[in-house]
């Protein structure tokens, strides 16, 4: 096992069998702060060049928690935090982290997901999650635009079903987030952590150099 030195960010990384585990474990829903942000991109781009590393999983130890989106009210109390700055970390530099990645990353979706949770998500190659995951795009009840969702979310699945999810920051479940395509399997929750094990030592077993070349 290996292990990136961390703040005290509400994310930790360790890795076994090849398999690198960024863990979010803020409470109580892992509202994302500016410094918990930066520690799973510095994270991303520690497991890029970790010679340990084949795969990334990331997910929460949180039950039925993945993440609630940005910590607003942090943002508000803490005008350091800028808006600027978050979004920058956020919108950019994470998919920046993962497209530089080459390994295979997997987002391990074991309950509510919201706005900036989604971005975590959808960032990774691919996204499995409980039976009882729960998803949405909220933002717009409070006056904010996730622009980049209606950049990513259309060519997942689809103009006009992606409009209809982000205009009206509705929430749904598992299955329909399957239907749409926007999730790439969903499993029982008493299966769920093997499921997520198997499907990332599944990726860790395969060439590295075809991997990353893929």
């Amino acid at each position: 096992m290996t292990s990136a030195p961390t703040e005290k960010t509400g994310v930790k990384y360790h890795v076994r069998d090849g398999i690198a585990s960024i863990t979010m474990e803020s409470h109580p829903v892992n509202a994302m702060s500016l410094s918990m942000i930066r520690a799973i991109v510095a994270n991303f781009k520690h497991a890029a060049t970790d010679p340990n590393t084949r795969v990334v999983v990331l997910k929460s130890a949180i039950p039925e928690r993945f993440s609630a989106g940005l910590d607003l009210a942090r943002l508000i109390s803490e005008p350091t935090e800028g808006p600027r700055e978050l979004l920058q970390e956020l919108y950019i530099n994470l998919f920046d982290a993962q497209y530089n990645l080459g390994k295979p990353s997997i987002a391990a979706v074991n309950g509510t997901t919201r706005g900036g949770g989604m971005t975590l998500a959808i960032s990774c190659d691919m996204i499995i999650a409980s039976n009882t995951a729960t998803f949405g795009y909220p933002e717009i009840d409070v006056g904010v635009l996730p622009a980049i969702h209606f950049g990513h979310l259309p060519r997942i699945v689809g103009r006009h079903r992606a409009f209809e999810l982000l205009f009206s920051g509705r929430a749904f479940d598992a299955k329909e987030a399957y239907d749409l395509g926007l999730i790439s399997k969903v499993v029982a929750d008493v299966k769920f952590d093997d499921a997520v094990t198997d499907l990332a030592k599944t990726f860790a077993s395969k060439s590295e150099v075809i991997t990353r070349m893929a």
